[in-house]
């Protein structure tokens, strides 16, 4: 399984997997690695394909996103699906990590904030 990523100026976005477990949650932050070294850290998950999740996959989420803070970025996520927005509220992860309706919104954000 690979994960698919496209850049939109400084903002990386990847394309999550339907099933967001361990092996998915290793595949992503491998894909990121190299961006990131590279000082890509604006991040946005999307996440319109992702129907299940585990607890390695939302746990790498935070992970993720604090390792982006330490550099100045920050992970979004978009396109929740609906279960993987009740997942979201359920846990109180849309309490800490910013959500969108869409990448554009998501990319957006960033390219507002300067």
């Amino acid at each position: 399984m690979a994960i698919n990523t496209e850049t939109f100026g400084r903002v990386l976005v990847a394309h999550t997997p339907e099933e967001f477990h361990e092996d998915a949650a290793r595949e992503l932050m491998n894909a990121l690695e190299t961006p990131v070294s590279q000082g890509t850290v604006c991040v946005v998950a999307q996440m319109d394909r992702t129907e299940t999740f585990d607890s390695a996959g939302l746990t790498a989420l935070l992970d993720l996103r604090d390792e982006l803070r330490q550099h100045g970025g920050n992970l979004k996520v978009c396109s929740l699906t609906e279960s993987g927005q009740k997942l979201f509220e359920i846990t109180r992860l849309d309490h800490h990590l910013d959500t969108f309706d869409s990448v554009i919104d998501a990319v957006a954000s960033f390219l507002s904030a300067g």
